[in-house]
């Protein structure tokens, strides 16, 4: 057994048996499947989407992505003490229960409220966010928010969907 493996290995076990661990474990995860995001996104030309023919075809498409690919919720929905999402609170905005082990330079224990938009972002500057990373002021998400590329379609989607929560 690999340094590496043993070292996954013992967190994993160590996550079995201590909650705070297995919530480590589970953002770990949800972070390597976010590099993996884009990829799976991705359109080709085997399977490019079909144009959407209905703003409530849209909305759906962005509901979509949201709770079932992004999990947009793990972050930014606020959790009752047993860690279960507040359904009436979603996608409201919330305090982060993990940190890192190691320093990350901006990294912030609060993510932002999405439903209705975020604050100060219009649909055009979300979907160009969720496209290409950058902020609306041309920075970075705050870390441990990723830097999607979503493709276009599926970005207009999502900023549809966010705004639709009004």
């Amino acid at each position: 057994m690999t340094d590496n493996q043993s070292k996954s290995a013992s967190l994993i076990g160590r996550a079995a048996r201590d909650p705070r661990a297995a919530r480590l474990v589970r953002h770990a995860l949800n972070a390597l499947c976010m590099l993996a995001l884009p990829l799976a996104l991705a359109p080709t030309a085997a399977f490019a989407k079909p144009p959407i023919d209905s703003e409530a075809a849209l909305i759906a498409h962005g509901n979509y992505i949201v709770h079932r690919v992004g999990m947009c919720t793990d972050c930014h929905t606020p959790k009752d003490d047993h860690g279960m999402p507040i359904g009436a609170q979603d996608l409201q905005g919330a305090e982060l229960h993990f940190t890192p082990d190691v320093p990350v330079p901006g990294f912030t224990n609060r993510s932002v409220r999405l439903a209705g938009l975020p604050a100060g972002y219009t649909e055009a500057q979300l979907a160009t966010f969720l496209e290409t990373g950058h902020t609306a002021n041309g920075g970075m998400a705050r870390p441990p928010m990723p830097a999607y590329r979503l493709n276009e379609h599926d970005a207009r989607a999502v900023a549809a969907y966010l705004h639709s929560l009004n």
